[in-house]
């Protein structure tokens, strides 16, 4: 009787369970986590191109055909963020109500507005998540913008 008394107690006692829980749930936890952590990296990321695309047309604005002033500014906009892609910068001309384009300026378009300079600037890099995820491009390829019109020709 004392033995079955004893088993009684052994499987109503309550001492692993909590343990068992937590080695269940765990896994999916970390997995969460490293879901949340890649997704900040890469929007981080795409921030920091996102600015380094915007201080490149910056400086294009003021500076339409410093292309390699553009770069450079554009590559310093985002130091932190490898292999940063810039391509070549475009600029060009067109009147203030966005009509008759002209690629790098070579004819001055003909308007009834102001003619005003436009530079486009676009960066990329790669991003590699720390788990490779289903339904996910591994790396990752990433790019950003930019476009600002300053000034007259």
């Amino acid at each position: 009787m004392r033995l079955f008394s004893y088993f009684r107690a052994l499987l109503a006692a309550d001492h692993g369970s909590s343990l068992v829980e937590v080695a269940l749930t765990l896994p999916f936890l970390l997995l969460i986590l490293a879901g949340a952590v890649d997704f900040g990296q890469a929007y981080h990321l795409t921030m920091e191109m996102a600015g380094a695309a915007h201080a490149g047309a910056e400086y294009g604005a003021q500076n339409p055909t410093d292309t390699t002033g553009i770069t450079t500014a554009a590559q310093k906009g985002a130091p932190n963020v490898p292999n940063l892609t810039v391509t070549t910068p475009t600029y060009g001309c067109e009147c203030s109500d966005g009509t008759s384009f002209s690629a790098n300026c070579t004819t001055i378009p003909s308007c009834t507005s102001n003619v005003v300079y436009r530079v486009t600037v676009r960066v990329s890099a790669t991003y590699k998540p720390l788990v490779p995820w289903v339904g996910v491009p591994y790396p990752m390829s990433l790019s950003s913008s930019a476009t600002m019109r300053e000034g007259g020709a």
